[in-house]
């Protein structure tokens, strides 16, 4: 028996991937679909398919992240697929200034908490995917703040460096800093640059068991919230995307993606070329 674990799954990609993970898995496979809003769940679990079970899991809160993991780990003994898919969406008229502490919660401090608590639970050939962007590489801040990305060797560093940004933001000194005016890019390049930090850590020990960790940028997504931003009428839908973004974690691994940022089955540079 094959398990899968979605956080960010009651809508939207999130929601695509879950029902994609079904269609590819065995029959007697598990997919938890989970979120952070136990009436929406309840909605939601009525005619999923027969592999998909919901279960509460907000990644914003570190008690119901471990919670979540340790129920996979007793029920299961460990898990094969992991995406952390959980997102804060927000819009051009949001003032980040009041909004930053729960999107760096979320978005930030929420992925180092499901590598945390998943990466350990990793079993043979398993995956550990983090959906990000491919504005998450340092092509997209100024050189004078890679080192923010790089220097951390402990997710606890990152988290500290996210901390800082986040700070910045909320006081303001950001603006008048190096620091990008879209928040989305720091946000995105801590995600990729947390990724590129555990994998570090694991590296050999999980290419010799088959293990993959990694970043993937689905691409632009046709879906209200991509536009309030942009024109996405030719975008993919989130179905559409997932079926990608699932061949990943059902394909053997290319170990020359290991650690790295994919989009499109290819390694995007970290560092500008």
């Amino acid at each position: 028996m094959r398990v899968a674990v979605v956080t960010g799954a009651t809508q939207g990609l999130g929601f695509a991937l879950a029902e994609e993970l079904a269609r590819q898995l065995d029959a007697g496979d598990v997919v938890y679909l989970t979120g952070r809003n136990p009436v929406r769940l309840k909605e939601i679990a009525e005619g999923l398919d027969p592999r998909i079970r919901t279960m509460l899991l907000d990644v914003s809160d570190s008690d119901s992240v471990d919670a979540a993991a340790a129920t996979v780990r007793e029920r299961h003994g460990g898990v094969d697929i992991v995406f952390g898919n959980a997102v804060m969406r927000i819009g051009p008229e949001d003032d980040m200034r009041e909004l930053v502490d729960e999107y760096a919660n979320v978005n930030n401090f929420g992925t180092t908490r499901v590598l945390r608590a998943f990466a350990p639970l990793l079993r043979d050939n398993g995956r550990l995917i983090v959906v990000a962007s491919s504005l998450g590489t340092l092509s997209y801040v100024a050189p004078v703040l890679h080192t923010r990305f790089e220097r951390p060797e402990s997710l606890a560093e990152v988290d500290a460096e996210v901390a800082k940004w986040r700070d910045a933001v909320r006081d303001g000194s950001a603006r008048g800093g190096a620091w990008p005016g879209f928040v989305n890019i720091p946000s995105k390049v801590f995600q990729v640059a947390a990724v590129r930090t555990l994998a570090r850590q694991r590296r050999e020990e999980d290419l010799a068991r088959g293990i993959l960790v990694a970043a993937v940028c689905p691409g632009m997504l046709n879906t209200p919230t991509s536009a309030a931003w942009w024109d996405v009428s030719d975008a993919a839908t989130p179905a559409q995307a997932a079926g990608p973004l699932v061949r990943l974690v059902t394909e053997p691994v290319r170990p020359e993606q290991y650690g790295e940022l994919i989009r499109d089955g290819q390694v995007l540079p970290w560092r500008p070329e």
